[in-house]
């Protein structure tokens, strides 16, 4: 059995007792023949683009290579996954149970109604796909990333995995309405699988449409924007669009059916495989098809592992341990909670995917809930740790029947030293939000004396940080807090606050080698000034669907500079407190 994580921040300071810390392009690659695909009604059809004249084989190309002007000579191929991972020898897209393969190849089906591009990411274009801004605005872009056109290469197909869904075994689930549409190669030499989502059923689809909504998908992609600017492990969304499709969701599950807009989001990562992907193939004993899919994830993302090595998937065990424990810590350093941290949703890459009804907590509370079909806070923020202990578990279990019994030991003790991980990893995190450097004894009790004066307060996690980032020493030792840093003014309200102040400049005057203006340059680098609140996502949401999307936009840009001060963004109140009108808002469930 697991152990949960209980950390020395529940210790006694000053005679209070605290809780514990939040457990808180040009392309080189020569064109792949592509899979004909069945003609399907209303589904996608390839779009033939010209042949890349390049000589080079795939994998190479010169790093100083032009960004593409069109889509003539881009290219995807999913000859690297169908090469040595089995495809479903069903055809025919119903839904239906899928056994001994790993995907099943299922064509996007195209929107009826008229596409607008709402959005794109030009770093993703031009960094990762090699694509000059302005191909977004052609034709054949749209056709693409709305799921109406396949280009030459690619062969999509839905992804087969199971999982636990708040803590039950759900059995099979996989791509319901996402399409991997193949893996591009860029000049820098990395991989990417891009991916639709929102594309049309396929045979994973159960009950469902297939379809994502506007609401959800403008979520998606801010979020996944403002994540990479945080410098949080995360898929990316390269484009946003929108049809006037008629998409029906109950949003809170609450039995009010409403119509909303029908969207697709190009996202890209550089793999899709999550826990689910392991456990299905344990649950039904396909052991061959295990160690075939371990070897390929092995060999293609983890480079620090041997595929020849005998402990290869102990190896490769301790790295997602680690690496899990480490994007967790992350998220909880920006007050951010996953809402769905299903074993489906956990990557074996150790990035933040499939943003649902997530949340960034905004009055610090380890009890905060971002998920309205949470009744039982299981994903609550402060148990987000927890959650990855018991997620690494169903790893292991899946992992368990093709190890031998000392490999099997090796990795439950490799699991045992996950509360470790986390623990120091969110250490060093927050030790950096307070600008403290170097090591002293009392540095735990610092931090939980803070957060401690931030519950009690209901004091805003991230303008307080960002706030004491911004904020003279000696404006603190008079505890003169001006009016413009309200959250701080919340806690000086508190009888202890003047007690922290104390305990934390002491503790800042052994920083060696270090000035007040160094500590505050140092402490905004880390305390982001914006991220993306429920209110402002709900806020440019409530425009898009009106055809405006000037407020997607405006977040945006504020996003990816989550660190700068943005004139716009403080005109818009986004480093203010949460307006009256926001604070009841609920965070959408469907998508």
């Amino acid at each position: 059995m697991t152990q949960r994580i209980r950390f020395p921040f529940c210790c006694l300071i000053r005679g209070l007792a605290f809780p514990r810390l939040l457990l808180f392009g040009v392309t080189c690659p020569s064109v792949v023949c592509c899979l004909l695909l069945p003609d399907l009604e209303g589904s996608a059809h390839l779009l033939l683009l010209s042949r890349n004249k390049s000589k080079h084989e795939l994998g190479y190309c010169e790093t100083e290579a032009k960004l593409a002007l069109s889509l003539d000579f881009w290219t995807l191929s999913s000859e690297n996954l169908l090469a040595v991972l089995p495809v479903d020898p069903v055809k025919e897209n119903y839904v239906r149970k899928v056994k001994n393969c790993i995907f099943s190849i299922a064509v996007p089906t195209p929107l009826k109604s008229r596409v607008r591009l709402v959005a794109v990411s030009k770093e993703v274009l031009e960094d990762i796909l090699d694509l000059d801004l302005s191909v977004s605005e052609t034709d054949d872009f749209i056709q693409l990333v709305s799921g109406e056109k396949i280009v030459s290469g690619s062969i999509p197909l839905a992804h087969r995995y199971g999982g636990h869904q708040f803590g039950i075994w759900a059995g099979q689930l996989g791509d319901g309405r996402a399409h991997l549409l193949g893996t591009y190669m860029n000049r820098q030499g990395e991989k990417w699988e891009l991916q639709l989502k929102g594309s049309g059923k396929t045979p994973y689809s159960r009950n469902g449409d297939g379809r994502a909504v506007l609401r959800s998908s403008v979520r998606e992609f801010l979020c996944s924007e403002a994540m990479h600017s945080l410098r949080i492990p995360t898929s990316r969304v390269a484009s946003l669009v929108v049809s006037d499709d008629e998409v029906w969701r109950d949003q809170f599950y609450n039995g009010n059916i409403v119509k909303e807009r029908g969207a697709v989001v190009l996202r890209v990562a550089k793999s899709w495989f999550r826990i689910g992907s392991l456990e299905i193939l344990a649950h039904y004993g396909e052991l061959d098809l295990l160690r075939t899919l371990l070897d390929f994830i092995i060999r293609e993302h983890f480079p620090s592992v041997e595929v020849a090595e005998p402990n290869r998937y102990v190896d490769f065990f301790s790295v997602v341990v680690s690496e899990t424990a480490q994007l967790i810590a992350l998220w909880m350093s920006v007050g951010f909670a996953h809402g769905v941290c299903n074993t489906d949703n956990f990557s074996l890459l150790s990035i933040t995917i499939d943003y649902g009804p997530f949340g960034f907590m905004e009055a610090y509370n380890p009890d905060f809930v971002p998920n309205t079909s949470d009744d039982e806070g299981r994903y609550k923020i402060g148990n987000q740790a927890n959650i990855g202990i018991f997620n690494l578990n169903k790893l292991l279990q899946a992992l368990n029947p093709i190890l031998d019994p000392r490999q099997r030991q090796l990795a439950a003790q490799i699991l045992e030293g996950y509360p470790v991980l986390y623990y120091t990893r969110f250490r060093e995190l927050f030790k950096a939000k307070l600008g403290l450097l170097g090591e002293t004894k009392g540095d735990d009790d610092l931090i939980a004396f803070l957060l401690h004066l931030m519950e009690k307060t209901a004091a805003d996690f991230t303008m307080t940080f960002r706030q004491l980032s911004e904020i003279t020493q000696s404006q603190l030792q008079e505890l003169n807090i001006p009016q413009q840093f309200w959250a701080l003014n919340m806690i000086s309200k508190h009888k202890l606050f003047s007690a922290w102040v104390s305990q934390y400049l002491l503790r800042l005057k052994s920083n060696m080698n270090d000035s007040d203006s160094e500590r505050r340059k140092r402490m905004t680098t880390v305390n982001p000034r914006y991220v993306l609140r429920n209110w402002m996502a709900e806020s440019a949401v409530r425009k898009a669907e009106r055809n405006d999307f000037s407020e997607v936009h405006l977040l945006q840009r504020v996003l990816r500079h989550p660190f700068q001060k943005h004139s716009a963004a403080e005109k818009a109140g986004y480093s203010s407190p949460t307006p009256s009108w926001a604070k009841d808002l609920k965070v959408s469930c469907s998508s």
